[in-house]
């Protein structure tokens, strides 16, 4: 399957590349230059010489305090210039997968959110995801794929943060223990978005690794498969303020998913392991 990856030197946008290559498919990931989501005229140059079957979207602003501070910016890459995606693929007959996140959602649930769940983004970051979802739903042929807490090669993450950190002989840290989620491992992740897309799934879907943790309880595991003397210090969220608002609770239903896919989604401690294992080797 011919697969265009926008956003494809990202965290993400590697994993699916490799994803795909492993599959013996063609895929072209392009960089924020190679491909900028907000140039329709270039979204179409590339598709044109491409002939994808199908395009995935991982471009997007994803530095969360600062779409706070530059919120036409967020709306600008996050929300409007999904339309130009959709545009492409249908002139290319191409299937479209945006990747989105469990920003949307106002993070006082006290259960996994289903894909039908109402939508209320907190910050300007969610609220710009929310238009790019709207956006891509547009076109009965695209899918939109919520997830969440992504760790992998290619990009700053918590996991590389907190293991960057204790390499470096940190021994003590303090993260917050009242904001729920769950971690996903990119290659992981990558699978799940690959299947979908050979599947020609549509509308919406979530998908996110298990078991559900804290941030202080990530943490302690990252600590534990590297140096288990590292001291975690659990705090509340409002010993650590951020310009953006972040979810207390933001578990993604991954049901959907699973009934689809025939199988259950990974566990992140798994791809955790791998994760560090492949980092240690590089280093």
């Amino acid at each position: 399957m011919r697969t265009l990856v926008f956003g494809g030197t990202g965290i993400v946008g590697r994993a699916l590349v490799r994803e795909g290559r492993s599959r013996g498919w063609p895929v072209l990931g392009l960089s924020h230059g190679q491909g900028e989501i907000t140039d329709p005229r270039r979204i179409d140059e590339v598709c044109a010489a491409f002939r994808p079957e199908l395009i995935v979207n991982c471009a997007a602003f994803t530095k969360v305090d600062l779409c706070e501070t530059e919120p036409e910016r967020a709306l600008a890459v996050n929300g409007t210039a999904v339309a130009n995606l959709v545009r492409s693929a249908e002139s290319a007959g191409a299937r479209l997968v945006h990747l989105s996140t469990d920003y949307v959602f106002d993070g006082r649930a006290t259960s996994p959110y289903p894909e039908e769940h109402p939508t209320a983004p907190q910050s300007s970051y969610g609220a710009s995801k929310l238009e790019g979802e709207r956006q891509a739903l547009a076109s009965d042929r695209a899918l939109v794929v919520r997830t969440s807490w992504v760790f992998g090669a290619g990009g700053a993450n918590f996991a590389d943060t907190i293991a960057g950190r204790i390499r470096a002989g940190q021994k003590s840290f303090r993260v917050v223990h009242d904001q729920m989620g769950a971690p996903t491992w990119a290659p992981f992740l990558a699978r799940a978005v690959s299947d979908l897309g050979e599947w020609g799934a549509t509308g919406l879907m979530h998908y996110q690794n298990r078991p559900a943790v804290t941030w202080f309880e990530f943490a302690l595991e990252i600590a534990r498969q590297l140096d288990p003397e590292v001291e975690i210090v659990p705090i509340p969220t409002a010993e650590a303020p951020r310009p953006a608002p972040r979810p207390a609770y933001s578990v993604l239903a991954v049901d959907r998913f699973e009934k689809l896919a025939g199988r259950p989604v990974e566990s992140w401690q798994q791809g955790l392991i791998r994760h560090l294992g492949t980092r240690q080797r590089s280093s």
